[in-house]
Formats: C-alpha cells, structure tokens, sequence
C-alpha cells in the first residue's frame, strides 16, 4: 500500500486533538516530505541571509481530503522540538465565513494566557500576537485559510516558530512558503478506511466491489466516512450494492448546490486525478467549493434519511459557527429535545456531524451543501421561523444561566421554576460551565442576529440576555473584551434601527471600556455622542451621565478647566432631578479638578458641599472621607490649624460611623499634620490609636480618640 492516510477521528468526542488513538494511518511519504522541508533551506539562506521569519508549511487539498488531519499529526511528531507547545486557530468558520484577524489573534492570545484589552483594532492584537510569538518556541497550526491575509498578519519576526497551515488554494503573499497538495486516498488505504467502519469480513468477501466503491469516491477521505457511516448502520447491505447505487445515480448537476455544479473536480480529488499517493509541489489551484465525490455521497446518504431527520440536518446550516447542541437542533425543528439528541447521535455515526462534548459540529466541507438544500427544500418563512425558535430559545437558556446565580427567593430564581425543566440549570457551576462550553457558538448567534436585521427585537433581546450572563458568571472585567464586541452588536441595530436611547447606552458603555484601558481620547469622542444621542432621546439619565463622563475624560486628559465646567453642568442636571447621592459625588469630583488647578478656595467649597451631601443622606463614612479631603486642600492652601481642626473632625465622624478601617487611616494623616506642625508627641499618640485600632477592630467601639482629649 503507497503511504496515504486519513483521521476518522471526527467521529469520536475529540476534538481538541483531532484523533482517537490508532485511527489515524498512513500518509508516511507527505508527513517525511513535510518534516524534510522543516530543515530545507530558504531563500534567506540561500542568499547568505539569516532567516527572519518562521518556516510557514502549506498542507493545501479540497474540502474533504483530510488536510487538518495530516496537519495535526504532523503537529504531534513534532512537539519534542518545540518546547513551547501547539498553537491552533481555525480562519474559516463551517459556513464559509473569514474569522476577522482580530478574534483570531485575540483567541491566540487567550491560549497564551495573555489579556488584551477590549477595544483594540485588528492591527494592534496581531502585533501582540507577534511579540508573544518571537520570544516562544512553538508550532502555530492555523487550520483553512481563506488567503495569505490571514496568516501573514500573524507570523512573528523570529524564525525559532514554525507556522503550518492549511488551505484550498495557495497563500500568494506569504515568503517562502512550502506547499503540499493532498490528492485522494489509494484504492488500498480507500479499503483500509472502509474496513475501519465495516468490518474486514465485508471487505474480504468482496474485495473488488470495495475497491469499485473507492473508486466511486475518488478516493476523498470524507466521501469515504459518509458511505461507511452509512454501511455501518446498515450490517446487513452489501459494499457491492452500494457501489451499484452510487454508480447508478444521475450524472447531471441537477442535484447538486450551484455552488457546487459548476466546480471541476481538483487535481488528485476526483476522477480525473493524478496518481495516487504522489505528492505535488506546484501550488494548488483554488477550488473552495466541495469536490462531486463528496457531493455523490452525500446525497446518497442524505436521501436515505427519514424526512424528520433530514429536516433536521438541513436546518442545522442555520447553526451559528456551525456548532449546535440538542437545543438548537430542537429550536431549529421544532421537535423535543431528546428526539434532537437522539438524531443528532445518529448523524455522528453516519459522519455528517462531529461530536466534542455536549456540542456537535457541521462539518465544513457539508456546510455548504446543507445550506443549500435548505434553501432549495424549505420555503423563506419558514427557514426564518426556525432561526426565531432558535434564538428564543437561546434567550430563555441565558437569561435560565444568569437567574441561577442570584439567591434563592429572588424574583429571578422564582420565574427560573416555573420553567420547563430542559431549560434549567440545576446549579450554578453547570451554568457557568455551560456558557463556557457554548461560548463560541452564543457570540456567533448574536451576530448573526444583528446582521440578518429581521429579527432586530429578538437580536437586542439575545444580546442583553447574553451580556448579563457573562457579567453574572465572569465579571465585568474578565469578559470585557465579549462586552465590547456585544455593545457594538447593540449599536449597530441601534443605528439602523433609529433607536437613540439604545444608541446613547451603547456608546456609554462603549466608551466606559475605553476609558478603563487608556484609550481616553476615543472614549470622549464616544461621550460627545452619547450626549447627543441622549438629547435625541430625551433621556435625561444617559445626559447627566454623558456630561459626567466628559468632564472624567477631561480630567483624564489634564484639561482642568473643561472638567469642572462639564461636572458643572452634570450637577445641574442633578440638582434639578434631586438626585442627592449623585449631587454629592459630583460636588466631590468638582473639588479634586479645582484642587488639581490649584483654585483651592473654590475646591474648599465643593467639598464643604459634598461634605453636607453626606450629611443629608445620613452617610456618615462618606461625609467623614470629603472632609478628610478637605482637610487636605486647606493644607496645600497653606491653612494647616484649619486643615487639622477638619481632619479631626473627620475622625470624630469616621468613628460614628463605626468604620475602623477609614477612622485609623484618618488618624494615621491627623499624625502626619501634626508632625508638620511641629508636635511629634501628640502624633505618636494618633498613630498608636491607629495601630490598635488595626491590631484589634474588635475593641475599636471602646477606643476613645486621643485627639478628644487634647
């Protein structure tokens, strides 16, 4: 048998390695081929050059022929000489759709446990992917990519790293790059797989009928799974009347997608191939549509499906990222959840999906065919009312995920039990873990969502559900970079949609991460328009809030004067709404820009303000902070007997109001007054009171301040 291969793997829970073990075999002489080109010198070097870059191999075939297969074993024998690990990213999603360079690099990223902060363009994550890379060791699969746009944007400045992609065509564009064109499997590595799924006794009863079914296939890899999946199913049916029926079908296009109609079949992948077993090294010619092999057997299996179950194959092209679980599967078909499960099992063993956990995926090379069949099969309203069920349910399973979080009694926790059962979660845990698991797939629905632009209520709906459930589980700041991306989903539909309140909320958040990783000047552009968008909406929330998140930018910038007269106008606001606590807190931010201006006299006053604010509001500790601030400007405005009467004061109200903690720090800086004032005794006294009010808070209701009896 010449070296061929192949990994059946997809049908196992395996994903994450791409095998099972001794599944995968063959494909000795492409594998030797590959590892040879590791050590072949490159241009640089053959120029006198030392080598600048990574060695980028080429793993090139169409959908179908075991590419990321090869890839990923190639990757396994290689992981001795690069200490550093495996690194894989997928470019193209089952659909068809580029993955952006930005949420390629930013997943990168995350598997080197780097964070990258929200925000960031395309060009600033792939830099960082760079600078990551040129200090590690490692191997960089990145597995179909659409062009060399997407993986020269990652390829760092060292050559210590070796990159192996796969494609459909070539990477014109990238230097030096090594291809490798995948043909079909010989007739004898076609048998083998085919063994793999009936049995030898099968192959060795009929020996040529198993090689005319090979043939049949051209040899692809995945056309070869479909029939074997389907012979599996089926112990009894004959290899030779399989191949009979594959022969027999009709040989026109009528059938086929029309993506799909026209394509000739690529070298090596169909009937027209070269030898088998020979490895190519011209570039391969760009074919991104399914080879007719493949299409055959799928329509051979497909058309064996009972109609419920074909529907529910056709419908799972609507699956976002192509990932789904036996609630999408249900949504999409309107059928329970365990008829979904048990179908889309069945789909696992015939190799129309890939199973991984509590997912499964379409496989890229049939995407394109399920979608076309469902757009041939099944009318408008009817795909559209499918994709509604689906992200309703999907609404109804975040909203399930974050109520399982809140305690028990809360109004959230009593609707999660008037829930079917399906749609719970039994703790919180398995709800984080959940969403974890489904991550990808819930970012892709929303997106999805939003640019479909039909079903705009239920997109917002999926989007606020979704934004909740990541804060409740991870936090505003561990999921800010998937906040940001969902606050851009929200304002796109609120721009197209003309929804001026949704817009100013948008932009507020928006511009809030912005503000919180540096970038301060984009952040005040975002301010300006949500005032204006707040405006629009008469939302006088979203404009007391945009007029405070100037003046903070501001602040942010150095721009004194613009801060105090935006906070200014933000207490306007306040003060006419009678929002007291807000009213305070702004009188507050206005005295720390006057004090930064050196207007001291006037930063004295607002705090003077705020400090009466507290006072109203019964909040004891926050009046006692205000004055410790006061405190502080009257001694930059060379006042320190006033400065130490406040600060005492502010003691006085730290110690009502039973906070320990703030009344010894306040004590620590009545100490550092005093000092300047020349009285080390009486300081030493109030830095003993704060040691033993930290020493031992229990006894600090007793501790009576030093300071009292001066």
């Amino acid at each position: 048998m010449t070296d061929q291969a192949v990994d059946v793997s997809g049908r196992a829970a395996v994903r994450d390695t791409g095998r099972t073990d001794g599944q995968f075999f063959g494909r000795q002489r492409e594998l030797k081929s590959l590892r040879a080109d590791i050590e072949r010198a490159g241009l640089d070097t053959m120029a006198g050059r030392k080598g600048k870059r990574p060695r980028v191999l080429l793993i090139a075939g169409r959908p179908g022929s075991g590419r990321t297969s090869l890839a990923d074993e190639l990757a396994r024998g290689l992981t001795d000489g690069y200490p550093d690990g495996v690194l894989r990213a997928r470019l193209t999603l089952p659909g068809g759709e580029r993955v952006p360079t930005g949420d390629t690099a930013r997943e990168l990223l995350g598997a080197l446990a780097l964070v990258a902060p929200p925000g960031e363009d395309e060009d600033e994550l792939a830099e960082r992917v760079r600078e990551a890379l040129s200090v590690r060791r490692l191997l960089l699969l990145l597995d179909d990519a659409a062009d060399a746009d997407q993986v020269d944007p990652l390829l760092p400045d060292a050559a210590d790293c070796l990159v192996v992609a796969t494609a459909t065509g070539p990477l014109t564009g990238v230097p030096d790059v090594r291809p490798c064109t995948l043909g079909g499997l010989d007739t004898g590595a076609g048998v083998e797989l085919l063994g793999r799924f009936t049995g030898k006794v099968r192959i060795t009863c009929d020996p040529r009928s198993a090689e005319a079914l090979v043939e049949e296939c051209g040899g692809q890899p995945a056309a070869l799974v479909l029939v074997g999946g389907w012979l599996a199913a089926r112990p009894k049916e004959s290899v030779a009347d399989v191949a009979k029926q594959l022969r027999e079908l009709p040989g026109d296009d009528s059938w086929l997608p029309r993506e799909t109609a026209a394509a000739p079949p690529a070298a090596g992948a169909g009937e027209d191939a070269e030898e088998p077993g020979e490895v190519r090294r011209a570039v391969p010619v760009e074919q991104p549509s399914a080879p007719r092999p493949l299409v055959r057997a799928f329509r051979f299996v497909y058309e064996s499906l009972p109609a419920p179950a074909a529907r529910i194959l056709r419908f799972l092209a609507l699956a976002p990222a192509g990932l789904a679980d036996a609630h999408t599967a249900s949504a999409l078909a309107g059928c329970s959840v365990s008829a979904a499960q048990s179908t889309l099992d069945d789909f696992v063993a015939l190799g129309l999906l890939r199973q991984f956990g509590p997912q499964y995926e379409v496989p890229g090379a049939l995407a394109p065919l399920l979608r076309a069949l469902m757009e041939d099969r099944d009318r408008p309203a009817e795909i559209q009312l499918a994709r509604a069920r689906m992200l309703e349910r999907t609404v109804r399973l975040l909203q399930s995920c974050r109520a399982v979080t809140e305690s028990e009694g809360s109004p959230a926790r009593k609707r999660l039990a008037g829930l079917p059962r399906s749609l719970r979660f039994p703790n919180a845990p398995a709800a984080a873990e959940w969403l974890r698991t489904r991550g990808t797939a819930l970012l892709a629905s929303a997106r999805v969502a939003v640019e479909d632009g039909d079903l705009d209520t239920l997109a917002r709906r999926l989007v606020a559900a979704l934004v909740r459930a990541l804060i409740a589980h991870r936090g505003a700041e561990d999921a800010a970079a998937e906040l940001y991306g969902l606050h851009q989903l929200v304002l796109s539909v609120a721009e197209r949609r003309d929804l001026p309140r949704e817009k100013a909320a948008a932009l507020l958040n928006l511009a809030d991460l912005d503000a919180r990783t540096g970038r301060t000047q984009e952040a005040l552009t975002r301010y300006r328009a949500a005032l204006e968008a707040g405006r629009a909406a008469n939302d006088l929330f979203a404009i007391s809030r945009a007029m405070e998140s100037v003046g903070g930018a501001y602040q942010e910038l150095g721009d004194w004067q613009r801060a105090s007269d935006w906070y200014g106008r933000a207490l306007a606001q306040r003060q006419n709404r009678g929002e007291l606590t807000d009213e305070a807190r702004l009188y507050g931010r206005l005295g720390t820009v006057l004090t930064y201006a050196g207007r001291y006299g006037e930063a004295l006053r607002n705090w003077r303000a705020a400090a009466a604010g507290h006072r109203r509001l019964g909040d004891l500790a926050g009046q006692a902070r205000v004055l410790s601030e006061a405190a502080r400007v009257q001694e930059y405005a060379g006042r320190p007997e006033e400065s130490l009467r406040t600060c005492r004061e502010a003691v006085e109200w730290a110690r009502q109001a039973s906070d320990v903690r703030l009344q010894a720090a306040l004590e620590i800086r009545l100490a550092d007054t005093l000092d300047r004032l020349g009285d080390p005794a009486a300081a030493r006294l109030h830095r003993g009171s704060a040691e033993r009010l930290l020493v031992d808070p229990a006894s600090a209701y007793e501790i009576r301040s030093e300071s009292a009896k001066d």
